[in-house]
């Protein structure tokens, strides 16, 4: 699989970044074949979060054997400084591991979360310091929704961030003010050699009502059941046009989706990535007009 340089960190992340919010309601016979389809693939980077179910206690048992593997990413959605480092501590032990390679703020999708978190006594104090004491070698960013290009152009501003995460798909790279935003978010990360991971890429549309597992009538008439908030696109055409769609831009890689019977496809995808030209990206983005966006107006229906 083809692997980039994730900004100005040294690492080669594989274009395909394991996500491992598929392991939240698995047992852990499930998770090890999930993660037995990843090690074959050969993906080398993990994201992972205390608020992905039971992702952390799932993968843990690997780390022992494989952690040189993997470039581990993990989160924190807490604001103040003891928190987030209380926080870290836990998933660290959680993980059995001594460090992070990189940790980041989860699901900041306003300036005013941005504000608690860069705040004296906010987390970013808590990251710095763990950086110091080398508890995690580099400090992210990431978050949802359709402000969070212009809250990533702000916090990148305010401090120097190693990486950033969002989401970006056809459906809403077809809103202009979204685009222009996040193709701004693109070069400043690119000029100032900041990694960029992307989440949401397979997402189709959102469900008819907010919940964090749906199930849906398929053309075929049969019901599917998805451990996703939105509804993702299951069919290899859509999820290769999608890998290429994402894989085209300026971007290290993109998360798999949090759906397991999903994440073979989307490895295979990634492996026969094919980058698309400008006009064959328009071509792609023609297309969401038969979708709809996952998010609200103000943020995502149900992180």
């Amino acid at each position: 699989m083809e692997k980039r340089h994730l900004g100005r960190s040294g690492q080669l992340s594989t274009v395909a970044i394991f996500g491992a919010a598929a392991l939240s309601n698995s047992s852990q016979a499930e998770a090890d074949i999930v993660m037995e389809q990843v090690i074959r693939a050969g993906v080398n980077h993990i994201d992972v979060a205390p608020l992905y179910g039971l992702a952390e206690q799932r993968l843990g048992p690997w780390m022992p054997r494989e952690r040189s593997r993997f470039f581990l990413g993990c989160k924190t959605r807490e604001r103040t400084r003891q928190a987030a480092a209380d926080q870290m501590r836990r998933s660290l032990e959680t993980l059995q591991t001594d460090r992070f390679d990189l940790y980041q703020f989860h699901d900041v999708t306003s300036v005013a979360e941005l504000d608690q978190i860069t705040a004296p006594g906010g987390a970013l104090e808590a990251a710095v310091e763990a950086r110091r004491q080398g508890l995690t070698h580099f400090v992210g960013i990431c978050g949802h929704g359709w402000q969070m290009p212009m809250v990533l152009l702000e916090a990148l501003r305010r401090f120097d961030f190693d990486t950033v995460l969002f989401a970006m798909n056809r459906v809403m790279m077809a809103n202009p003010d979204y685009r222009r935003e996040a193709e701004e978010v693109l070069r400043q990360c690119r000029s100032r050699g900041v990694g960029v991971m992307i989440i949401k890429s397979m997402a189709r549309e959102s469900w008819p009502a907010a919940g964090q597992r749906k199930a849906y009538t398929a053309s075929d008439g049969q019901q599917k059941t998805y451990n996703t908030w939105y509804r993702p696109f299951d069919d290899t055409q859509s999820i290769q046009d999608s890998a290429n769609f994402v894989l085209s831009y300026n971007v290290t890689g993109l998360v798999t989706s949090a759906e397991p019977s999903i994440v073979p496809l989307i490895l295979d995808a990634c492996e026969r990535v094919s980058p698309l030209s400008a006009a064959e990206r328009e071509t792609i983005i023609a297309t969401a007009s038969q979708y709809n966006a996952v998010f609200d107006q103000n943020g995502p229906i149900m992180r």
